[in-house]
């Protein structure tokens, strides 16, 4: 019987979503497919691009990964000078066509798309509002609330319309849409997810992460600030402040695992040397006496290396990962243990054979994979097995773009770091301090999110959206 798994290791926080945009470039469809696919671990579920030639609009979609998705036949279908492009994680009953974005309308003030990163809080009380007043909806998405609040909005341009919409909901936002004229990109006033500013020649692009400019050889001009809404057009770019200014809240789990190594987001230095940071702090705190340091790949690898800097102990491989699992396999008969880490790792045992192991992972979530990695450890000739996070506990689940497990399946809701270790089987087990993460991250203390991590979220919710989470489609 086939058993779906997901491609990114079920033990895992998973992000939702990766937005593009690109005016002012004749193949402005082929540089969205490049962008979406430096953007792939942003989302796998699904891709989509929408072009506009100054005539109209036109849309390739589907399920799949990118490089599957888009062909030269299809890409050769998206004439025009820009485009907006959106990759897609969805969570369980989003699933399905009418979901993929970017999603497109035509209404009385001509053509709009739109894509979004990020998770309204307050949609389902928006949708049923909008549905009181005549609004049919074609999708289960949140992102179709934005497009329905534009549709009703009375202000008197189509800018002062989208203006509106954002006001109006509450959560993380980054969005990207696509006019007759232009593209719009904003991002919500807290910041929560990262959305950058690039240059291609004359062309203006937007994306999720700067790793998206690269692929381009197109310049990293700055990000797009908390509250901040640019339009690209003719006239170049023209940036607005029109949101009420708050306390920033970006996401801090971006650094310990969504954003890609090589990406500069929030403004601050590459993603690597941060997570680098996290594991040097981390052997400042934890520090156990071992023979060698291994990552738990791919995502461990900066933070074990700086543990590996911290601690003093030498770095090696001693877990292999396979790239090319599929999103469906079909499991064996259960004498064949472990199989489904087994199937994405391998544990090296000339290297780890009669050795003091610690091993990095960038996060721990219900605890059952790390479980089946130290056995697999231990099996290979591991004498001991150390267990360090270059995160703090995950306490409670996310609201604001994530797709998390809820409170109950989280095992440091619940559970002591001693009572984690046991069930883990490590010799032992240590996090990551939130001090440590503050002090190794870079800015302020102040600008982060960490409600995963403490239950502080920087929205409050109202008795309406505390009923919608987890009923309505999350995060997306």
């Amino acid at each position: 019987m086939a058993n779906e798994l997901p491609l990114i290791s079920p033990d895992k926080f998973h992000d939702e979503c990766a937005v593009f945009g690109i005016y002012g470039h004749k193949e402005a469809a082929n540089l969205a497919y490049l962008g979406l696919y430096a953007l792939q671990h942003r989302g796998q579920e699904a891709s989509g691009i929408v072009s506009n030639d100054g005539e109209q609009f036109y849309v390739e979609k589907g399920q799949g990964l990118v490089a599957d998705i888009f062909s030269q036949q299809a890409l050769a279908r998206l004439p025009g000078t820009m485009a907006i492009g959106h990759n897609r994680y969805s969570t369980a009953g989003g699933a399905g066509l009418k979901n993929v974005q970017p999603l497109s309308v035509n209404f009385a003030f001509g053509n709009l798309a739109v894509a979004h990163n990020g998770n309204l809080i307050n949609a389902t009380m928006l949708r049923s509002e909008l549905e009181a007043y005549g609004a049919i909806f074609q999708s289960t998405s949140d992102t179709e609330v934005i497009i329905h609040l534009i549709a009703h909005s009375r202000a008197d341009t189509l800018l002062d319309r989208v203006i509106d919409s954002l006001t109006q909901v509450r959560g993380a936002f980054s969005v990207v849409l696509m006019t007759d004229q232009g593209i719009v990109a904003a991002r919500d006033p807290h910041g929560f997810r990262p959305l950058c500013l690039g240059r291609f020649r004359d062309a203006w692009i937007v994306a999720s992460e700067s790793c998206a400019f690269d692929l381009l050889d197109a310049e990293y001009v700055r990000e797009i600030e908390p509250g901040e809404l640019v339009v690209l057009d003719h006239q170049g770019v023209t940036s607005y402040k029109p949101f009420a200014q708050t306390k920033p809240a970006m996401c801090v789990f971006e650094y310990v695992y969504f954003a890609r190594p090589d990406s500069r987001i929030f403004g601050g230095k590459a993603v690597y040397s941060i997570r680098k940071a996290f594991g040097r702090q981390l052997a400042q705190e934890s520090r156990v006496e071992a023979d060698i340091v291994i990552p738990v790949p791919d995502s461990g690898v900066p933070a074990a290396l700086g543990y590996s800097e911290g601690s003093g102990f030498p770095f090696e491989t001693g877990l292999i990962r396979n790239h090319y699992v599929g999103r469906t396999f079909i499991e064996p008969e259960q004498s064949i243990r472990h199989f489904g880490v087994k199937v994405k790792l391998n544990a090296v045992p000339e290297v780890l054979e009669g050795k003091r192991v610690v091993v990095v992972d960038d996060s721990l979530v219900r605890g059952t994979t790390s479980r089946k990695i130290v056995k697999m450890l231990r099996h290979a000739g591991a004498k001991e097995v150390h267990m360090r996070i270059s995160s703090p506990p995950i306490v409670s689940p996310c609201f604001y773009g994530i797709d998390t497990p809820t409170k109950k399946e989280l095992i440091a809701s619940s559970h002591t770091t001693e009572e984690i270790r046991k069930y883990i089987t490590a010799d032992s087990l240590a996090y990551l301090s939130l001090d440590g993460m503050v002090k190794a991250a870079p800015g302020s203390p102040g600008q982060y999110c960490d409600a995963c991590f403490t239950e502080q979220y920087p929205i409050s919710f109202t008795r309406a959206e505390e009923l919608q989470l987890g009923l309505f489609e999350a995060p997306r």
